[in-house]
């Protein structure tokens, strides 16, 4: 189910009610976001972090999530969604400093769900254990990866979570290949993977298909309807999404539902310039 034009913000109530029935997690599920939140621009006026940031960490609390990466989000976002989520933990670093400056590709997860066994953080480049800027890209990018237990079933599961570089093709392209390299390396007794991100890079282009060889993409399961919109908006309300950028993929999991979901603020503006998207998965026996 997906919010269409039609339905403001006095149905997201509704459709969030819908998510709390109908997308119970049970011992061997687990419910997987990806957001880019867009980061607390100072030139962003009614858009801004302030105005948008209550709407959707009201949205978060009740879709509930058992885990949340989230892109573009500084140390004072960080905070607040913290500050707002009391029953989730966090994990990641800003990739300017490796500790607080610059945007974190931040891990959330459920205190309630899940167990931290391992996690870390590496930089999209060619020295990926030193703070740097990759290839042809305009900024550090980082990975930002966990290793969970989940609490109901004793199961274990790797999350790897990301923001690709706007500008290089080349970064993009190399990006790819380092995470799936970084995944065989990790992954010794092949446990389940899930891979959260904004890529800015479209279904279509070469990386996607090289990731869609070895994982999933969840969003190749929505409806007609939704599968013609994109993920991207830009904050224009009167467009749905005309760029497909953001993604979840998996491997080793069984894929019960997936979407993109269309969340807005009291004042009828998109809650961030991208769209989550939001994926059930269900452990193999």
């Amino acid at each position: 189910m997906i919010i269409r034009n039609k339905l403001t913000l006095l149905c997201l109530s509704f459709f969030i009610a819908f998510l709390g029935s109908h997308l119970v997690c049970y011992a061997q599920e687990i419910k997987v976001m990806s957001y880019n939140i867009r980061y607390a621009s100072p030139n962003d006026g009614p858009n801004s972090w302030q105005k948008r940031k209550d709407d959707m960490i009201k949205a978060l609390l009740k879709i509930k999530p058992d885990v949340i990466g989230l892109q573009e989000v500084i140390h004072s976002q960080l905070m607040d969604i913290k500050h707002g989520m009391r029953e989730y933990s966090f994990l990641g670093v800003g990739r300017e400093d490796g500790k607080k400056k610059g945007e974190f590709s931040p891990i959330f997860y459920s205190n309630k769900e899940l167990k931290l066994l391992e996690s870390n953080t590496f930089w999209l480049s060619e020295t990926p254990d030193q703070i740097s800027v990759g290839w042809d890209a305009a900024l550090e990018r980082v990975c930002t990866y966990a290793r969970f237990f989940q609490n109901k079933n004793g199961k274990e599961f790797w999350i790897f979570n990301t923001h690709f570089d706007h500008i290089g093709d080349l970064a993009r392209a190399n990006a790819v290949k380092l995470i799936l390299s970084k995944i065989k390396y990790l992954n010794k007794t092949e446990i389940p993977v899930i891979i959260t991100g904004d890529f800015n890079l479209e279904p279509h282009e070469e990386p996607i298909k090289i990731i869609k060889s070895v994982f999933q993409d969840v969003q190749e399961n929505l409806s007609n309807d939704a599968i013609n919109y994109g993920t991207f908006t830009g904050f224009d309300i009167k467009t749905f999404g005309n760029r497909r950028i953001d993604y979840i993929f998996q491997n080793d999991f069984d894929l019960i539902y997936a979407d993109h979901l269309w969340l807005k603020t009291k004042e009828e503006s998109w809650v961030s310039d991208h769209h989550p998207v939001l994926a059930l998965l269900s452990f193999k026996n």
